[in-house]
């Protein structure tokens, strides 16, 4: 049996793939901890995981949740600097405060979701073995493969392959603040500092729940990455009240933008507009 240690954003669109991993992983014998704010407490409990709260006093209960409300009425450079604020403030606070809860609770190896940079260090100062799981789209950083927030379709030509780089640069100074607290801590711990983003991305194995005809055509990804398909667990899951009688049998298609980005109308008006007379019923 090991004692595995989950990481990730109190989220649920991060909280629910990683909780159900967890759930797996319980099955086969395993003891599974999450490690999160008390936002994420009654989802872990009710997937059966084991709950350890971190930063009670920074963010008591009610916090993320505020704060995740707040981004979803944002958008463009103004939610991605409000993203990486709360990132920083994060991050800074994991760092302090998370390393000893983990080590005190006697845990393994850790899976720490890819949107949680300082998982990766934690992990190092504490000689765990960890592996990171892709809950959201794919950030591994490759100049073929246009950014992750940006629209642009993927092309082979050099001009797009400029462009992006160009644009991860970009990406990379807005989130100095992140990589800055990262590297005070590595320092301190005497760790080698982080050359690239993709070095903070496990050397053991990267798990994406992203299909991978669901990503641009990669090249470069490691030889330990590996695309899943999505991790849903009906049974961890609350109930949700939903229409069944209104389905018609017809192909269905399923529109969603995740934990904070469904304020988004003008996106579910295209998805409507491209769905428009097809032999298929949409449901947002």
């Amino acid at each position: 049996m090991t004692h595995f240690g989950i990481l990730c954003p109190a989220a649920n669109g991060h909280l629910n793939p990683m909780t159900t991993l967890g759930s797996e992983l319980l099955r086969r014998g395993h003891r599974v901890t999450v490690f999160n704010f008390l936002d994420a407490q009654a989802t872990t409990l009710a997937s059966g995981l084991e709950f350890q709260p971190l930063a009670e006093d920074e963010f008591p209960a009610g916090s993320m949740t505020e704060g995740l409300a707040q981004l979803g009425k944002l958008s463009g450079l103004t939610a991605f600097r409000y993203t990486i604020k709360l990132m920083t403030q994060v991050s800074d606070i994991l760092l302090s405060q998370a390393p000893a809860t983990i080590k005190k609770a006697g845990v393994e190896a850790l899976l720490v979701d890819q949107v949680s940079p300082e998982g990766g260090t934690m992990a190092d100062f504490l000689n765990l073995p960890f592996i990171t799981v892709c809950s959201a789209l794919t950030l591994n950083q490759d100049p073929k493969i246009p950014p992750f927030c940006t629209p642009w379709q993927y092309s082979p030509t050099w001009i797009a392959s400029w462009r992006n780089q160009f644009s991860y640069q970009l990406l990379s100074l807005l989130a100095r603040p992140i990589r800055e607290v990262i590297a005070e801590y590595r320092e301190e711990w005497k760790l080698p500092l982080h050359s690239h983003p993709n070095d903070a991305y496990s050397k053991l194995a990267q798990l994406s729940q992203q299909p991978p005809e669901f990503d641009f055509p990669r090249q470069n990804l490691p030889p330990h990455f590996h695309f899943t398909g999505p991790y849903h667990n009906p049974a961890t899951r609350k109930p949700v009240p939903f229409s069944f009688e209104q389905l018609t049998g017809k192909p269905l298609i399923y529109a969603s933008m995740g934990t904070v980005q469904n304020r988004l109308l003008n996106v579910f008006q295209i998805i409507a507009s491209a769905c428009e007379g097809l032999d298929a019923q949409l449901v947002i």
